[in-house]
């Protein structure tokens, strides 16, 4: 698989238990920390497309700011409701600069 994988941010500036909204490229992503895994998603919840680096992140799941939608940061399944997801993209860290494909 080849992708193309575009500057995000350092990785020194996302600590441990945090998220942050960034563009890469067309798209806005949010970035998530949880126990030093890196995750990227759509910065968009499926239910009414708000940005969720708007809401909240307690180290685990991520609420939208909204209508308070719950998600699994590690998976982006849906806790409540449970029958969505978030959209993802890989990420991965190069030379202390994570990394995401948006392709």
């Amino acid at each position: 698989m080849t992708g193309r994988w575009q500057a995000a941010m350092d990785l020194d500036e996302l600590w441990e238990g945090d998220m942050a909204g960034v563009t890469v490229g067309p798209e806005k992503v949010l970035l998530v920390n949880v126990d030093g895994e890196l995750r990227a998603y759509r910065n968009r919840c499926p239910h009414q497309q708000w940005e969720l680096s708007e809401g909240d992140f307690d180290g685990t799941e991520i609420t939208c700011a909204r209508h308070l939608w719950v998600f699994d940061a590690r998976s982006g399944s849906g806790v409540n409701p449970d029958n969505c997801r978030l959209t993802d993209f890989p990420c991965r860290v190069t030379d202390g600069v994570i990394e995401v494909d948006v392709s």
